[in-house]
């Protein structure tokens, strides 16, 4: 009698399929909570979350626009959600409170249709224990958003989407017509520039990259997209800088063979720059992982520069330098074009902690510097404590240091920039032709001989 042997089934193959990611939305959500609660970057929260990478172009672009969009007007949206709440959310409802801040930006600023936006809040509230319990409660609201949450947002002040106390210090230093118009530049789309090589033909660029050429010599793509894919990146002949953040550079005029030292030189923008113009460069920073970034673009550009991990308020060289560079680490509340993210992840405190670092920076680089040198201070803050109080504060307490006015003979177009005392700060409202600039700080000094 033979033996019948058992069936066995044939082992399932291991599917091939990358693992599905999950909605847009709730990748954006996630992104945004983390944005809210450690300050992070709103391209860097999007480029932690797992499956973001998985998405389709379009639902990446549509992710990346929630939530910076929630992140940019943050103030008026949630203004206008809490205008339909029966009670104020609890203080720990941090995931409530991002979602309905989500939710509305997908309705008001996105104007996504109501039916839609509605449900995939609703959806995305249901699917979290911790928010589950205010799912009617979102439906209710919602409705009432896609309803009058238009006309509520024309109406809202739009010093809402400022944190209170900025707003404070902002109509105190700049008036009230300033602040204003720094809050209308803040929420157009942000704009992409560029700096190229010096032997860069600019005009054929500009066409390349369908760019406008700027006046102090960027070039500006009016909208986002993905850098890698452009005409030239892998090439190395350009990298992406704020025509704000190319000034300093600019102003310093490094000459060939040139010694420079750029301090706090993450990412590495300004090295970039400074390489290109054939200066001998030292760029320094304290942060070892940032410093990664900066040899990646020197290599995709082939472009020198000695790369040293230390701190600025304590780094020393055996050999002074021709000129040096000091773009201190700051509050970066001029930057709120394209990381509107940053005003709220700050406090005064910071502005107070940060401003007494960046004086020891200051101190140590001019021990640095060669008696004739040329030494730029610049930051990337709208706040006096860390741009024009700094510098005065400098400049009384070292006899033999002068400042190097500026004049408009040197940047024509940036002449509402230009202060009487001879030092630059630009601000998000001005070139409102070009659609803004970052606002900076920056001057010039010089050691006496």
């Amino acid at each position: 009698m033979t033996k019948t042997s058992k069936h066995r089934p044939a082992p399932r193959s291991k599917s091939t399929h990358p693992p599905r990611p999950r909605d847009a939305r709730a990748i954006a959500l996630d992104a945004l909570i983390q944005v809210l609660g450690t300050g992070e970057m709103v391209e860097t929260a999007l480029a932690q979350q797992s499956d973001f990478h998985l998405l389709e172009p379009r639902d990446r672009g549509f992710a990346r626009a929630l939530c910076a969009h929630a992140i940019r007007r943050k103030g008026t949206l949630d203004h206008v959600y809490q205008q339909f709440l029966d009670h104020p959310l609890s203080d720990h409802a941090n995931k409530t409170r991002a979602t309905f801040l989500l939710a509305s930006c997908d309705l008001l600023i996105l104007e996504t249709p109501a039916h839609a936006a509605v449900d995939a809040g609703v959806r995305l509230m249901a699917t979290d224990p911790l928010t589950r319990k205010y799912k009617n409660v979102a439906n209710a609201v919602l409705r009432k958003v896609a309803e009058f949450g238009p006309a509520l947002l024309a109406e809202a002040d739009p010093l809402l989407d400022l944190p209170e106390w900025l707003a404070t210090r902002w109509l105190t230093f700049y008036g009230e017509e300033t602040t204003r118009a720094i809050i209308a530049a803040r929420s157009k789309e942000p704009s992409l520039d560029f700096t190229l090589k010096p032997e860069a033909d600019l005009k054929d660029w500009a066409e390349r990259l369908d760019a406008q050429i700027l006046p102090t010599g960027s070039l500006r793509r009016a909208k986002s997209t993905d850098v890698t894919q452009l005409d030239g990146f892998e090439e190395g002949l350009w990298w992406i800088q704020d025509a704000g953040a190319a000034l300093p550079v600019k102003i310093l005029a490094p000459q060939p063979g040139e010694r420079i030292a750029d301090l706090c030189a993450a990412p590495g923008g300004k090295t970039l720059q400074l390489a290109s113009l054939g200066a001998e460069v030292i760029a320094l920073d304290r942060s070892k992982k940032r410093l990664e970034r900066v040899k990646q673009n020197l290599a995709r550009t082939g472009l020198n520069a000695q790369i040293v991990t230390a701190d600025a308020t304590q780094w020393h060289d055996d050999h002074l330098f021709d000129a040096i560079l000091v773009d201190a680490p700051c509050s970066a509340t001029g930057t709120l074009r394209k990381n509107p993210e940053v005003i709220w992840a700050k406090s005064p405190s910071d502005i107070e902690t940060l401003s007494a670092v960046q004086a020891r920076i200051l101190d140590q680089a001019y021990t640095l510097l060669k008696p004739g040198g040329r030494l730029i201070y610049c930051t990337c803050s709208m706040e006096p404590e860390e741009g024009e109080d700094q510098i005065t504060a400098f400049l009384n307490r070292t006899p033999d240091a002068k400042l190097l006015p500026l004049g408009i003979e040197d940047y024509p177009s940036l002449g509402e920039a230009l202060h009487p005392s001879g030092w630059l700060r630009t601000r998000p409202d001005h070139w409102s032709e070009y659609g803004g600039i970052d606002g900076f700080f920056i001057a010039r000094l010089t050691k006496s001989v």
